[in-house]
């Protein structure tokens, strides 16, 4: 017999394969990438509103209101990813909202045959220093890849990239400290 973290990845894996093909069939990869960013946001949104997470986590509402809950606060969402939410809220599953996303996340890839790249400045990529970061990640990467960008000004400068839990750090802070290191180290 199965065992509950099983079961749970077994879930996690299902919500998040069928958001993918659902919104594939939708709205091919246009829906795809359209559910993505919503839910980014979405989990934003959840980190930072506790109350609107334990409504729909909430056993002493039925799974009707907390599904009506999801489908109220989402409906201006992609129509597949708002019923994708009520259905977790109604089992009582909003919780792995989280995993959901990550399983999601290496599903859209696999599908897509990309890689998302995480890329953080300072300032915001011109369209040649994209083109750039895209190619080089490319050309080590060996598929398609899709920059997310961020901005992010406590790096001083310099760029951040992230991509299958690997990480290239050429950020000004990280090489201020690696000098602050190097320092210590001989003193």
């Amino acid at each position: 017999m199965p065992n509950n973290r099983h079961v749970q990845k077994e879930k996690v894996a299902t919500y998040a394969a069928v958001l993918l093909d659902s919104a594939y069939q939708a709205g091919g990869q246009d829906a795809v990438l359209q559910v993505r960013d919503q839910a980014e946001r979405i989990m934003r949104i959840e980190r930072s509103n506790m109350d609107l997470a334990n409504a729909l986590e909430d056993s002493s509402y039925t799974p009707e209101q907390r599904g009506q809950v999801a489908r109220g606060v989402f409906a201006d969402l992609n129509p597949v990813l708002t019923e994708v939410l009520a259905v977790m809220a109604e089992r009582g599953d909003f919780a792995l909202l989280s995993r959901v996303w990550a399983s999601y996340q290496e599903q859209l890839e696999r599908k897509l045959d990309v890689t998302v790249v995480d890329v953080t400045t300072v300032v915001p990529l011109d369209d040649h220093l994209r083109e750039v970061i895209a190619k080089k990640a490319e050309a080590d990467l060996g598929t398609k890849v899709v920059l997310r960008e961020q901005i992010d000004p406590s790096i001083i400068g310099g760029v951040l990239l992230t991509a299958n839990g690997q990480r290239i750090d050429a950020s000004v802070v990280s090489q201020l400290e690696r000098a602050r290191n190097v320092l210590k180290e001989q003193n």
